[in-house]
């Protein structure tokens, strides 16, 4: 008998009279990765990290599916439909200024139109829906800005805050490397995660940062000089988190990182059977 692997347990004939035992795959969430608009010359190139495809597939036990970074009408909602889960990724630009009210920025300034505002849409509708979202970098900013507040778009010259910046003069394997100690909430999801720690270690590789928190976010970790390193979304119906380190480096080499996926996964595969009406819940 030829076997193949489907959906569903059931026998199928085919024309020839060959039976095909139809197997079951367990089902995995399906998780979308906001990709950045990168363009050169006369070519349009949506990309993101492979890194967050290998973590959705590793830590989060799902299926990542790549979101094209289409500007301000974007149908994100036919995407929501069918996924269970969002990753907003990191990404060389900064959302640009207009989005929340601020001057222009320096002319060598690099920004993505177009990732703005497919993030700005993803960011409010995922929260409304209760799809999973987990900010990451300028995926935290976004969260911000999306729900309202302003971000700071010179960290580093602000009065009392460290440079926070991605140190290119080392080789790039160590850009990553732990330097930042961060005061948790108590009582906080990121102090639970690590069994009621107060602080934890983590990379640091952004320019800008939150100023003003946007309402309804609730800070989640600080940095040593005041700076907001992770939030959460009180109140809403699901899982929303942003960080502003880069979580997708090694998470399994570090605790909350890989705490972080691992409950962003659960969330996403709560979505998942709840989205297809309880049906995968035996699996």
């Amino acid at each position: 008998m030829l076997q193949i692997r489907a959906c569903a347990t059931c026998p199928k004939r085919l024309g020839n009279g060959m039976d095909i035992a139809i197997m079951s795959i367990p089902a995995k969430p399906l998780i979308g990765i906001i990709c950045n608009l990168r363009i050169d010359g006369p070519f349009r190139m949506h990309s993101a990290s492979e890194k967050y495809a290998n973590v959705v597939h590793d830590l989060c036990h799902g299926a990542p599916v790549l979101i094209p970074a289409m500007g301000d009408g974007h149908d994100v909602d036919s995407l929501l439909d069918h996924l269970d889960g969002v990753i907003l990724t990191g990404g060389a630009s900064n959302v640009e200024p207009a989005r929340y009210g601020a001057p222009s920025g320096r002319p060598d300034g690099l920004h993505d139109a177009y990732r703005d505002g497919t993030a700005m849409l993803l960011v409010r509708n995922a929260i409304a829906r209760g799809v999973p979202l987990f900010g990451i970098c300028r995926g935290i900013q976004e969260m911000n800005v999306a729900l309202g507040g302003s971000l700071h778009q010179f960290l580093h010259e602000v009065a009392g805050r460290e440079d926070h910046r991605m140190e290119r003069f080392l080789p790039m394997q160590d850009r990553f490397r732990l330097r930042n100690r961060l005061q948790l909430a108590e009582g906080g999801l990121l102090s639970k995660l690590l069994d009621g720690a107060q602080d934890v270690e983590v990379n640091s590789l952004h320019a800008q940062g939150i100023d003003h928190l946007a309402p309804g976010l609730k800070v989640e970790a600080v940095a040593a000089d005041g700076t907001i390193e992770a939030v959460t979304f009180v109140n809403g119906p699901g899982f929303a988190v942003g960080v502003q380190w880069h979580a997708e480096h090694k998470p399994a080499e570090h605790p909350l990182y890989k705490a972080l996926f691992e409950a962003f996964g659960e969330a996403a595969r709560a979505h998942m059977i709840n989205r297809r009406g309880g049906a995968l819940a035996a699996e």
